[in-house]
């Protein structure tokens, strides 16, 4: 089950347990990273451009459901 991205009006909301803030998402990234090297090898990500991104799943943190998550408005986002 697709679930939409959160947006500056609404967030997520778990049906079954009322959960607002906890979730587990998974997400499938295309980017392009530019990636500097120190002298020592160690990799510093300087710049990410996203080229496409999807969400695949949202868990709920508190009672594990997967396909009872929901967008609802956030509070004040209507004013």
């Amino acid at each position: 089950m697709a679930v939409p991205l959160p947006t500056a009006e609404t967030r997520w909301r778990c049906t079954l347990c009322g959960n607002l803030t906890r979730f587990d998402v998974t997400r499938q990234a295309k980017v392009v990273e530019y990636i500097h090297l120190d002298l020592a090898g160690e990799p510093k990500v300087e710049e990410r451009e996203v080229l496409s991104e999807s969400i695949e799943s949202v868990r709920c943190r508190w009672c594990n459901a997967v396909d009872q998550i929901e967008l609802v408005d956030r509070p004040g986002a209507s004013a």
